[in-house]
């Protein structure tokens, strides 16, 4: 596996963002995560994004995290928030999501952060078991879903 720090808008993340957005659809019948993203919220020091490629130099995971502070969304000051953990399904179960996980973690704690904060859906029940087995524990919702009845958010003191 070898992982690449790119642009948000790099094609191969786009390519990803486009896989996971389909699967977001398929598991909650809407239009897919809504969140607005900006590819500046990814750069550096103010976030991070990661492709991963398998042997064979195909793009397989992607994951990022974006600085937030207290604002009306209900973020606190410190936080990295993890955007767009994405494994495509025929790399499922390698512990490849574990990995981009712990390097987008020593990342933002790097550039300063001091809690990592997650927002997804009852409909992930694998990445709900992936951050709670990781050390993240349930928190106040935050974000755009925060009224949302199949939202959940999570967070980690780095």
């Amino acid at each position: 596996m070898r992982f690449v720090r790119v642009p948000y808008d790099h094609p191969d993340a786009l390519k990803l963002n486009d896989t996971v957005q389909q699967e977001y659809a398929e598991r909650y019948g809407d239009d897919g995560d809504m969140t607005p993203l900006d590819p500046t919220m990814f750069e550096p020091p103010r976030g991070l994004y990661l492709l991963v490629y398998d042997e064979d130099d195909c793009p397989v995971a992607t994951g990022g995290w974006r600085t937030q502070n207290r604002n009306a969304e209900g973020y606190a000051d410190g936080d990295a928030e993890i955007k767009r953990m994405f494994v495509v399904r025929e790399a499922r179960g390698r512990g490849i999501a574990r990995q981009v996980l712990a390097r987008l973690e020593d990342d933002a704690r790097a550039a300063g952060r001091t809690r990592m904060v997650l927002e997804t859906g009852t409909m992930q029940p694998e990445a709900i078991g992936l951050y709670v087995s990781s050390g993240y524990e349930a928190t106040a919702k935050f974000g755009l879903y925060r009224f949302e009845p199949q939202s959940r958010c999570y967070a980690k003191k780095l």
